[in-house]
């Protein structure tokens, strides 16, 4: 009986003791890390700035899993628009700080707000968020009317996912949800991302580079953290306010979209018939990276009179 104990506490330690194994994301692990860094109230953050030293400026927000090199293409097919493009980490991802806590909607502003004041961006810009970044461009947009001149949303979470009965028991239950996380979310992002290594991609070795973020520590911890924060949030009535504040907000989909279903394009479209949507008929939920040209034609009918 003892024994069966002792193999019972190995196993429900075993996922921990790889988490404590893993990499720290520190000086060492930053020295090839593209761009800057910036200590700001809640932890370093990652940053770069892509394009002219003059033009409108473009901020854009990744997403739960994939940090800023998401944006590659997107960004240099941004600049060659002349925009001034700014791309960072979330904390949790890439090169930024993982501190422990809540990720919620005051936790992810808080880090955008602090990196414009730093770098001194006061004038209007275009904020463009994916994914989770999505809902976090629509509760900063909301929170910030007059700060933005235009919202971009592709594949934006907030108004509906497709989650299985396993991930909404993760959310919703502590410990033993912790330890599910832990122990079964490296396979299963794993599997999610080698499903589309064969997929076209605007960012040259995307798929290593996302297989690599498993490979640091705190960043399953943050992922579970998002879930559990920003990602249980309904951004209904920030969409609301955007319309009634007539900041112009254009949403993009992917029809084959299998994290963010098609049917959140139809709730945006109750809540802010203002809104403007198109739908990318071949993409699933890779599109910023697999039809950056696809999204970039799509702005560009918009550009004249909105985005610059």
């Amino acid at each position: 009986m003892i024994w069966l104990l002792g193999i019972l506490i190995c196993v429900g330690a075993l996922p921990f003791v790889i988490e404590s194994r893993r990499k720290p994301m520190d000086t060492e692990a930053r020295k090839t890390a593209p761009g800057e860094f910036v200590e700001l109230s809640q932890g370093l953050t990652h940053y770069r700035w892509i394009g002219p030293v003059r033009g409108p400026i473009a901020v854009c927000v990744h997403g739960l899993t994939t940090p800023s090199f998401v944006w590659g293409g997107l960004a240099r097919g941004l600049s060659a628009m002349g925009f001034r493009v700014l791309v960072y980490d979330l904390y949790g991802r890439g090169y930024s700080d993982r501190p422990k806590g809540p990720q919620d909607r005051a936790f992810f502003l808080r880090q955008l707000e602090d990196l414009l004041d730093h770098q001194d961006v006061r004038e209007d810009f275009t904020l463009i968020g994916y994914s989770m970044g999505g809902a976090i461009a629509t509760a900063f947009a909301a929170a910030h009317p007059d700060r933005v001149r235009q919202v971009l949303l592709i594949a934006a979470a907030g108004l509906g996912t497709n989650p299985g009965r396993l991930s909404q028991f993760i959310k919703s239950t502590p410990i033993f949800g912790d330890w599910l996380m832990m122990a079964l979310f490296p396979l299963s992002h794993k599997r999610a991302v080698e499903a589309d290594r064969d997929a076209p991609s605007s960012v040259p070795d995307i798929v290593p580079q996302m297989l690599g973020e498993l490979s640091y520590r705190g960043y399953i911890r943050s992922v579970l953290a998002s879930l559990r924060g920003i990602l249980r949030e309904d951004m209904a009535s920030d969409h609301k306010t955007l319309h009634k504040a007539g900041v112009p907000v254009l949403a993009i989909w992917g029809r084959k979209d299998s994290v963010i279903p098609l049917t959140a394009m139809g709730r945006l479209a109750e809540v802010s018939r203002s809104t403007r949507q198109d739908v990318i008929e071949d993409a699933g939920h890779g599109l910023t990276y697999t039809h950056t040209d696809q999204i970039l034609e799509i702005l560009k009918e918009t550009q004249q009179d909105a985005l610059v």
